[in-house]
């Protein structure tokens, strides 16, 4: 059996971890049973991101009639040519992880599925290790529910609709969060008729405000159909069809040739052997941690999607970071702190947001003021005439202190930094408003807004 000083189950986040440590000396074990770089790299943040900017520059050119730019012709996408070039870049990117491996003396990399035979003993292929410390990081997968009918048919989750083998002409979208209103948004604008198949409303998670406003744009671009009960799927001659009840108890039928399922994920913690060690998961299959990331069995950790805390790639690289350095730099041991955790949704529009939601602070009790301020009214929304547009925000009433952030509209995730930077610091309207905005650029939105805050703070 070899012995290591520290074994990291997963190359995704778990890198924030093994790399480093080998780098110090430690002898490091990193297993990996897919492709180098995690579900971040491979099958979402990375390719996702590179297939939306075109996406969304197809949509600003099927737009520039707005600014009395007219082109002769239609815009022609080359969609092989387009998801050949995002796979073949990731599947390099990817392939120059290992590459570093080899570089790093006292890094083993593992190329299998790790099994625990008990706390601190993984097998994996013949191969048997074990570490003092351990660090569980294995993500999460596509949730797929038992759809009667579903089973072996050839729908994609959001690791096939990343590497479509052609374009589809209909495409069937069940689902309404994040990855459905991304995915589904690059389908659509490259030319596929897209139909959106949701529960109860788009983006669920969402400040209400921001919500609505999606909705009631995306909507004009999108067919949707919502509150569908009872779904089947049958697949005959290449073409899904769902079948369900609306709300009103009448039949719904949609025929595709294309099927994508978006309905959440799922810890990849059940092929682990947890039954064989002290860790201990909850009734969905989360890795339950401690505030120090750490699980039941001492001296095993967790961190990422498997713990389920933030489903993010900043959060668990904020997780990793946090352990390296308690396991392997300082001597004094403190629980994980977590700063304002952002988000954004890359899809058309984009949206962006830190802090508390509207709805949250309703049920909290808090004593809040809400003020918003649109792109339009303002020297950016003249010169780029935006269909939509607005940031949100929300101060303590006593505090003054910036309590959430909400933007949709273009630019949104890097427009929200400086709300991220504003929550972090725990800064006051009056804080927001000592900086210098640059005329004209899009944070002077968040300015006015900013400004009407203060107005009304000071009538309190």
């Amino acid at each position: 059996m070899k012995e290591y000083d520290l074994i990291v189950i997963g190359a995704g986040g778990g890198t924030k971890l093994s790399t480093p440590a080998a780098k110090l000396g430690k002898r490091v074990a990193i297993i990996e049973k897919e492709d180098l770089g995690g579900t971040c790299l491979n099958r979402g943040c990375i390719p996702s991101k590179m297939l939306i900017h075109p996406a969304n520059v197809l949509n600003h050119a099927k737009e520039l009639h707005k600014y009395s730019i007219e082109i002769d012709g239609d815009c022609k996408v080359d969609f092989e040519r387009l998801f050949d070039r995002v796979n073949k870049t990731v599947e390099a990117e990817s392939a120059s992880i290992a590459t570093t491996y080899d570089t790093i003396d006292t890094l083993d990399y593992y190329r299998g599925s790790a099994l625990f035979v008990e706390d601190k003993v993984i097998k994996v292929g013949d191969e048997t290790i074990t570490a003092p410390l351990i660090v569980i990081a294995t993500g999460s997968r596509p949730n797929v529910p038992p759809i009667p009918g579903l089973a072996g048919t050839p729908y994609m989750t959001s690791r096939e609709v990343l590497k479509p083998d052609r374009q589809p002409k209909k495409l069937l979208v069940i689902g309404g969060g994040y990855i459905a209103s991304e995915l589904g948004h690059v389908y659509s604008a490259l030319g596929t008729e897209t139909i959106f198949f949701v529960r109860d409303c788009y983006l669920s998670h969402e400040d209400e405000t921001i919500r609505e406003e999606f909705q009631k744009i995306f909507e004009k671009k999108h067919q949707t159909i919502y509150g569908t009960q009872n779904l089947t799927v049958s697949y005959e001659s290449d073409e899904f069809t769902l079948t369900g009840l609306d709300p009103a108890g009448n039949e719904v039928r949609v025929s595709g040739d294309a099927l994508f399922l978006a309905t959440g994920v799922t810890p990849n913690t059940d092929e682990l052997g947890i039954e064989n060690t002290n860790i201990q998961t909850d009734e969905r299959g989360y890795i339950k941690v401690n505030g120090h990331l750490e699980t039941n069995a001492s001296g095993v950790y967790a961190i990422g999607d498997c713990v389920g805390n933030f489903l993010f790639r900043h959060s668990v690289n904020f997780e990793g970071e946090y352990l390296f350095e308690q396991l392997f730099k300082y001597a004094e041991k403190a629980e994980i702190s977590y700063p304002p955790m952002p988000h954004a949704v890359f899809t058309y529009p984009e949206i962006a947001g830190v802090g508390a939601t509207e709805d949250q602070l309703r049920q909290t009790g808090a004593n809040y003021l809400v003020v918003t301020h649109e792109y339009k009214h303002s020297a950016q929304g003249m010169a780029r005439l935006p269909e939509t547009g607005l940031v949100k925000l929300m101060f303590d009433k006593e505090s003054k202190k910036l309590l959430g952030a909400h933007i949709i509209g273009e630019e949104a995730a890097t427009m929200v930094h400086q709300l991220i930077l504003a929550m972090t610091m725990e800064a006051t309207c009056a804080d927001l408003l000592k900086m210098i905005y640059i005329h004209p650029a899009l944070p002077e939105i968040v300015r006015n807004a900013v400004r009407k805050a203060e107005s009304e703070l000071n009538k309190v």
